[in-house]
């Protein structure tokens, strides 16, 4: 994250020639900014490792790692994904720009470097960075949040960590677009944010709730999309966070959606939280086994209140590989 002590941020160069290393050190730490070098690739990939960076100006052709693989890696990272990365090269041709921005690189500058060019593309891309951190830092917020919320009962410890690792392992079994099983992997651990909003004694009734309190209940999925909504990065999350107490025959909250209207991620974050609950201790019931969870959720699939067809899928997956559950790091979810 960039810095508030006075420096202007932290630019990692990494070149293997010695001179091109000090000129863009001189002229960046003269305008304030704190450098790191490096001589090679290996030697950078083990800096930003180590040390928080903001930008990172990699040499095209160096030994042991080029910048092209560097660059791939330090977006692979989710750690290191958001830190803005030029390529600074003296080759021209198209093709060398294009594997560039297969890599993730976020710019170019030609060799010889003009100052003025380095310094404005330079300021740019740490305002850009300075806007993703506070996104992050927002989302951070979010999923501490929701955390918090599920660490008030007992019964759901570990609740949002296996819906998080569930749905998204479904969803690529079902061979879902990458941003769907991302969306799938932060709604795990979100889904039910609107919960700050029902009252404890409501939240954490051993007993049935009555009339008044299943009302309040159920406007929780409207309350954690309103919460999550002005995150823009969330916009394929909230229609999981609404919809995923809907049922197929339109008898589900909030909205009473009737089969296919139900978006597909929703259904299939739906199945993990009810196999979730079910093999989970309540106050009022003790867990259910492995077969008897999937064979109560085939028989209220049968009274049309849940999709037999992605049960099936579940209890494939789970049958051949439970996916691993680990304790949830903000970095995962992103």
């Amino acid at each position: 994250m960039l810095s508030t002590t006075g420096c202007k941020g932290t630019i990692l160069v990494a070149d293997d020639n010695d001179h091109n290393r000090e000129l863009l050190s001189d002229i960046l730490t003269c305008e304030g900014y704190k450098v790191v070098c490096a001589e090679d690739g290996q030697s950078a990939l083990h800096m930003m490792r180590n040390h928080p960076v903001d930008l990172a100006l990699l040499d095209v052709v160096m030994p042991r790692m080029s910048g092209f693989e560097l660059c791939q890696l330090i977006k692979f990272n989710p750690e290191t994904r958001f830190v803005p990365v030029v390529l600074v090269t003296g080759l021209s041709s198209v093709d060398e720009r294009i594997r560039g921005i297969r890599a993730g690189a976020d710019d170019f500058l030609n060799k010889p470097v003009n100052s003025q060019e380095l310094l404005a593309r330079t300021r740019s891309l740490l305002r850009l960075k300075e806007y993703t951190d506070e996104l992050e830092n927002a989302e951070t917020v979010l999923f501490s949040l929701a955390l918090s919320i599920e660490a008030k009962d007992p019964y759901t410890k570990g609740h949002c960590d296996r819906l998080s690792s569930y749905s998204e392992a479904l969803g690529r079994r079902l061979g879902l677009p990458q941003e769907e099983c991302v969306a799938l992997r932060r709604a795990g651990v979100v889904h039910d944010v609107g919960k700050i909003g029902v009252p404890e004694h409501v939240l954490l009734k051993c007993g049935p709730l009555n009339d008044e309190e299943w009302k309040l209940m159920k406007q929780h999925p409207i309350t954690g999309e309103r919460i999550c909504s002005p995150l823009k990065s969330f916009r394929l999350v909230l229609p999981i966070i609404r919809h995923h107490h809907e049922k197929l025959d339109g008898s589900g909250y909030p909205d009473g959606l009737v089969g296919d209207k139900i978006p597909l991620t929703a259904r299939v974050l739906q199945i993990t939280d009810i196999y979730d609950a079910l093999v989970t201790d309540r106050p009022y019931r003790a867990a259910f086994s492995h077969e008897e969870s999937i064979r109560t959720m085939y028989e209220e699939g049968r009274r049309g209140w849940w999709d037999n067809s992605l049960i099936q899928e579940f209890e494939a997956l789970l049958g051949c590989e439970p996916p691993a559950v680990e304790q949830i790091h903000v970095a995962q979810v992103f």
